[in-house]
């Protein structure tokens, strides 16, 4: 019986049909275990990067302001925002139906959002949040509404207009600091409740609440909110003007 060679041995079709889909199917699993992978990584740095922010500088009140590029109206409508409820009302609110186009951009902490509303992709949205950032102001929302004048900017021309009126509008908005509150108690004999109540006033401490309840004779605890940068400026001056260790928690 003459024996076979292995280059007169034929591979079946089907062989190569499964290789191909067996390495299409292994390629599609690795691009998404990498997506995976980077998008917890992004919520981690995101998460991490909030928890860090004890102030952060915010608008007053709403501003707006306006300017003619090549015939076009631009008109950048910036106020100060809580989250994206308060956003997308604000956006209701500002927004013109009859306007070429509502273009915008949203920053709450790590979250942001933008829209391009039929601009060419990343000619309007990006540069709206791009001069929010420059800014350094949070919780804030820019509508920027443009009335169409007949001549195109292109690419270059549409990003300079939406950034440019965004940080015009931002640097002539009145600003604050609002700094976080932390939550803080302390548990204080009755005969020492007024001398508490008087640095706690002197403080401008808020949501100040009083409970007896403790389980112990002689005891109360009040909680209440406290600036993140005085909290320990104030458990220092109620324990010198009480003369006692009182024993202070934080939430």
């Amino acid at each position: 019986m003459p024996l076979l060679s292995i280059s007169s041995i034929t591979t079946p079709s089907y062989y190569y049909h499964y290789q191909y889909h067996y390495r299409r199917l292994n390629h599609r699993i690795s691009a998404s275990l990498v997506a995976l992978v980077g998008a917890k990584r992004a919520m981690v740095t995101a998460s991490s990067s909030s928890k860090g922010a004890g102030a952060f500088t915010t608008i007053k009140e709403r501003v707006s302001f306006e300017k003619e590029i090549k015939k076009s109206k631009f008109i950048a409508i910036a106020g100060p925002i809580s989250d994206e409820q308060s956003a997308f009302s604000f956006l209701s609110q500002v927004r013109d139906p009859r306007a070429t186009h509502n273009c915008w951009a949203y920053k709450v902490g790590d979250q942001y959002r933008s829209n391009d509303d039929g601009e060419p992709s990343g000619t309007a949205g990006k540069p709206i949040h791009s001069a929010i950032l420059s800014s350094g102001i949070d919780r804030v929302m820019v509508v920027v509404i443009r009335y169409f004048g007949g001549i195109k900017l292109g690419t270059g021309g549409l990003v300079r207009a939406y950034g440019g009126v965004t940080s015009e509008c931002l640097r002539n908005a009145p600003t604050c600091v609002v700094k976080s509150k932390v939550p803080m108690g302390v548990e204080v004999p009755f005969d020492l409740l007024g001398i508490l109540y008087h640095q706690l006033q002197s403080f401008q401490i808020e949501d100040i609440k009083q409970d007896y309840d403790t389980g112990k004779d002689g005891i109360s605890t009040v909680t209440f909110k406290v600036d993140f940068d005085r909290a320990e400026k104030l458990e220092e001056a109620v324990k010198a003007n009480c003369s006692r260790d009182l024993v202070f928690y934080k939430h």
